[in-house]
């Protein structure tokens, strides 16, 4: 993940401050030495770094941290108050047109995933703002460019507008026209990118934008291009004027410096951020939750945003009835295992937990295809079976196991964590914690 070998070295420099009761200026220059030399190596650029050292060094070096009674405590918070600044301070939400459509251009280098996240964005303002977006394909030049947005915006249910290879600046003028005809409320306009930034392209960037005056320009840039990402995203911020920028692949084993540079460097916020390759992986980006992440304090908001989507609530509340009664099956069981897929991965999960030890997570082995396993003997059964794991008798597990793909003994071993799962949920209905069962994580999650 990025900013994962940044997040590891501040954890150990403030770690080491908590190990002293009283810090003096030398201990406040040592740890910032260091926090200096883990930005530099995470790729922020060396300007933005001498300016943030100086800036935390400042306030660290003031006696309500010399005097503090939890000194270390107060220079983490500082630290992760300039961090915060430093990624622009609060979300920077996207303008909308109070006389719809709002058009939004997405720019950037070829491959740093503008048509696919251009899509994810449209799918997410659908999903979660019930807007009605309108994709429209103004990439004429890269081979099955339109064929893409229109595969993309299948996956999330998106109409994509496309005229073939004539001029980029008559489609997206089309296309506004088209989404005031259609009651379409937001045109996301996919342009074409090069592998280097050049005239020709510019050019034709300025002619889309003075055609249809888009209300944002994102720019979407790469997280493991790392510090090139900056110099790109300075080029186009001089030419386009951008609004604000989308950064891709923020899954990737990337360091995490054009994050941390971006904003520094063009004065434009991070509005949203790639977690992953799915069509639903992204998020907007928070500030101040990504500089807790970084500081291993946990992002429990997010992580709530996310149950939130991913759990239906009134099947919640049947599912309480359900353990209090102690009607907990299997079937509720296979319901619950598919809303927390709808989360993410597991490893993302545990990693937005506060006090999870990010290194101990790395080298932690924790099976994503669990769920999946478990979930083909659940299905394997029959209505009946799911209801009521009592008749299963060895006749019915022998069929149960062939129909998974899995061993009798899996079965088994399925059967004896649910009846553990049953126990454990039905006693937290009645607010208390299961003897033995304290740091237990049932069905090998």
């Amino acid at each position: 993940m990025a900013f994962e070998g940044l997040s590891e070295k501040l954890q150990g420099v403030f770690k080491k401050l908590r190990s002293k009761g009283v810090l003096t200026d030398a201990d406040i220059d040592a740890a910032m030495r260091e926090v200096r030399l883990a930005l530099l190596e995470a790729d922020v650029g060396f300007k933005v770094v001498r300016e943030f050292v100086a800036r935390a060094t400042e306030r660290c070096s003031g006696a309500d941290v010399l005097e503090s009674l939890t000194p270390a405590q107060t220079v983490v918070k500082i630290v992760s108050e300039e961090l915060t600044a430093l990624m622009g301070g609060a979300e920077a939400k996207l303008t909308f047109s109070s006389k719809p459509p709002t058009v939004i251009m997405f720019v950037g280098l070829q491959g740093a995933g503008k048509t696919t996240n251009c899509a994810k964005l449209a799918g997410m303002l659908k999903t979660r703002q019930q807007k009605r977006p309108l994709l429209a394909a103004c990439d004429i030049y890269r081979p099955a460019a339109i064929q893409q947005l229109q595969i993309v915006g299948e996956g999330v249910g998106i109409p994509v507008f496309e005229m073939g290879q004539t001029d980029p600046r008559e489609i997206a003028k089309k296309a506004v026209a088209h989404a005031k005809d259609h009651g379409n409320d937001i045109v996301f306009i996919d342009t074409a990118g090069r592998l280097h930034i050049d005239e020709t392209l510019m050019t034709e960037l300025r002619n889309i934008k003075s055609a249809v005056n888009p209300h944002e320009i994102l720019l979407v840039i790469d997280a493991m291009t790392g510090q090139d990402a900056v110099n790109a995203a300075q080029a186009f911020n001089e030419a386009l004027s951008i609004d604000g920028v989308l950064l891709t692949k923020m899954d990737g084993d990337a360091r995490g410096g054009a994050a941390l540079s971006v904003r520094a460097v063009t004065g434009k916020p991070i509005r949203f951020v790639g977690t992953g390759e799915k069509l639903d992986e992204i998020e907007p980006f928070h500030p101040e939750r990504m500089a807790s992440r970084i500081l291993g304090m946990g992002d429990v908001l997010t992580l709530i945003e996310k149950a939130e989507q991913s759990i239906d609530m009134k099947k919640a509340a049947e599912l309480e009835m359900k353990l209090r009664q102690n009607k907990f099956t299997l079937t509720d069981f296979h319901e619950q295992l598919g809303q927390l897929k709808g989360m993410g991965s597991m490893t993302d999960i545990m990693g937005m937990m506060p006090g999870i030890n990010k290194k101990l997570l790395k080298d932690a082995t924790i099976d994503e295809k669990a769920a999946g396993r478990v979930e083909a003997i659940i299905l394997a059964m029959t209505p009946r079976e799911r209801d009521n794991p009592e008749i299963l008798n060895s006749s019915r597990k022998r069929r149960i196991a062939k129909g998974s793909g899995s061993k009798v003994e899996d079965v088994n071993k399925l059967l004896k964590q649910f009846e553990m799962t049953r126990q454990m949920m039905r006693q937290f209905a009645g607010g208390k914690m299961p003897k033995g069962m304290k740091g237990k994580m049932p069905f090998g999650f």
